[in-house]
């Protein structure tokens, strides 16, 4: 690896193989010196953990087609809990470092793609997130004999709870989200349009627990016909509704015409290095291959161009030069990703985002921007959007009102606890024949976020008709990380039933309809363009207009369970 970095080449799959490696040598090692050291052999519950994290890496898209995994994924980790429960006085201590395990395996195989970017950023999120992801076993483990009577309830709403948190506090990574998992597998979860990603977090779970009472009646030799039939219920009924809708399902509609282009500059030692005019040649060469009369919309990819100042966007040259170019197709509207920044007004109020420079003597406040623009060939009107769903780390500096006395060392390594600025509501691009969401990379992770493009705006107006996703997901090199970026956007079509045109700098540039469908794509790594028709919906979803409601109310019932069990635990033992 170091090797190649010193040539300006990628890993590609060596991390996967560096943190398995790493991680499957420590975890061997602890049991054999337990063993050696005159404890119980513990080979049986480490081969337990592991399996279960197999199987849930295995379930994810990008990996392997095959979520069905994710239906018997908890078990053996559930059978695990079960014997520690009953053998073991302290279970939710002996729990932890099995479930840790189970979490690190589930990581390294479905996100170790993340290393590529960054190695350090790579482990940290394996590490960090598989703690995250005991936490709820833990905790229901170590109140379950005050609450025995709930079962697994308790269990289900903490995790449930940890989903919802990783979409919504400062260290945001919602990536192995279980609902995630059937991405690839579109035609079973149309009813996603009713639950969002939630309701398939939820079918896995009451899957696992049917698939663990089935196997213990089966173990114990008990009569088990009925477990099966509820299991093979469970599985049935939301497929088959999901397939008659996905049959009957018809786009109605007004449509539009679109070029998406796809540049292909490696962003790591090409993309930033690369003078821009020889760029905007390139991007204007891909344009034409495909443009022709008619066609309503082009897109480009995230961080496209720049470095330019927010406001005086229609006057910079590389807009400039692109109205030039196209010059022939006065209706066309261009969509693209933007590196900008914004200078605040002298005496206006700085926003946590506020950076300085200095310029003739005078010191200037401003924001960086990852934007994306709309614009008109024959017109001067220019619309922005700011991205507003940032990346832990390289774009939002995490819990910055707690870790402030950070801010000196990260200045002296040259860096910022800025982050970049963000705006409170989405922008939905309105001129022309569309009402458009910009949704920039990172941002159509979040499925409640992504709904609020489509939902009417504050003052009424109507939300986005169609969805364009402009990201850049070369960082992560040829492996399974931006497959299952484009599978995400899938869902997204599902849960507010948007077609969605998705313009990627080096791949999976592609055009999906509103049953999720991946209509046509361009291969990661080569550059082109595709041309295509989107079918415009103004329909509102139920998801789209009560979002995460599950997660919601799953929330609610974590607390009440924690502060039972609380209660429970302080009230004298009966004699």
């Amino acid at each position: 690896m170091i090797d190649l970095n010193s040539q300006r080449l990628l890993w590609g799959y060596l991390p996967f193989w560096l943190f398995a490696g790493a991680w499957g040598a420590l975890a061997l090692g602890i049991i054999a010196w337990r063993q050696w050291r005159g404890h119980e052999p513990q080979w049986r519950r480490l081969g337990l953990s592991t399996l279960s994290g197999v199987l849930l890496g295995l379930g994810f898209p990008g990996v392997l087609p095959a979520p069905w995994l994710l239906f018997i994924a908890w078990v053996p980790l559930l059978l695990l809990a079960e014997d520690l429960h009953k053998t073991t006085t302290r279970p939710a201590r002996k729990l932890l470092p099995y479930v840790y395990h189970t979490a690190v395996v589930w990581n390294i195989i479905s996100t170790y793609w993340v290393a590529n970017a960054a190695l350090a950023a790579g482990l940290f999120a394996i590490l960090v997130n598989s703690l995250l992801m005991a936490l709820p076993w833990v905790v229901w483990a170590a109140g379950r004999a005050k609450a025995e009577k709930l079962g697994y309830a308790p269990l289900i709403a903490y995790w449930f709870s940890f989903e919802y948190l990783h979409y919504h506090w400062d260290l945001t990574w919602p990536w192995l989200t279980l609902g995630n998992g059937f991405a690839e597998k579109t035609a079973w979860i149309q009813w996603y349009e009713y639950t969002g990603v939630f309701g398939g977090s939820l079918w896995v779970w009451l899957a696992n627990l049917l698939a663990l009472r089935l196997y213990c009646a089966y173990r114990e030799k008990t009569p088990f016909r009925q477990n099966a039939i509820w299991l093979a219920l469970l599985l049935a009924l939301p497929t088959g509704y999901s397939l008659y809708r996905y049959t009957a399902y018809r786009e109605t509609g007004p449509s539009i015409d679109v070029v998406a282009v796809q540049p292909n500059y490696e962003p790591h030692h090409q993309k930033f290095d690369l003078p821009q005019e020889i760029q905007l040649a390139h991007f204007i060469e891909l344009s034409r291959s495909k443009l022709a009369p008619g066609v309503d919309y082009l897109v480009f990819p995230e961080s496209s161009f720049g470095y330019v100042e927010e406001t005086r966007i229609g006057q910079y040259p590389t807009i400039v030069q692109l109205r030039e170019a196209f010059a022939n197709y006065p209706d066309l509207k261009i969509v693209t990703g933007l590196n900008a920044y914004y200078d605040f007004p002298p005496g206006a109020p700085l926003t946590p985002a506020a950076r300085e420079r200095r310029s003739g003597g005078r010191v200037i406040h401003y924001e960086a921007l990852n934007s994306a623009a709309q614009f008109a060939v024959g017109a001067d009107e220019v619309e922005t959007y700011r991205k507003s769903k940032l990346v832990p780390g390289p774009e939002a500096f995490p819990f910055q009102s707690v870790l402030f006395f950070m801010k000196p060392l990260v200045e002296q390594l040259d860096g910022t606890t800025a982050g970049l600025g963000i705006q409170d509501e989405r922008s939905v691009f309105k001129a022309g024949k569309a009402r458009i969401a910009p949704v920039i990379c990172y941002e159509s992770v979040f499925g409640e976020y992504f709904a609020g493009y489509v939902r009417p705006r504050k003052n009424g107006a109507p939300g986005a008709q169609a969805a364009f996703v402009v990201t850049n997901d070369g960082w992560w090199d040829n492996t399974a990380g931006h497959r299952q970026h484009l599978h995400f956007a899938r869902l997204r079509a599902i849960e507010t039933r948007r077609p969605i045109v998705r313009s990627a700098n080096t791949g999976i540039s592609a055009f999906i309809n509103q049953r999720g469908d991946v209509l046509q794509t361009l291969p990661y790594n080569q550059a082109g363009a595709l041309r295509g028709q989107m079918t415009l919906n103004d329909e509102l979803t139920f998801y789209t207009i009560w979002g995460d409601m599950i997660a919601r109310i799953a929330l609610f019932l974590a607390i009440i369970l924690a502060l039972n069990t609380f209660v429970r635990s302080r009230l004298p033992k009966k004699e």
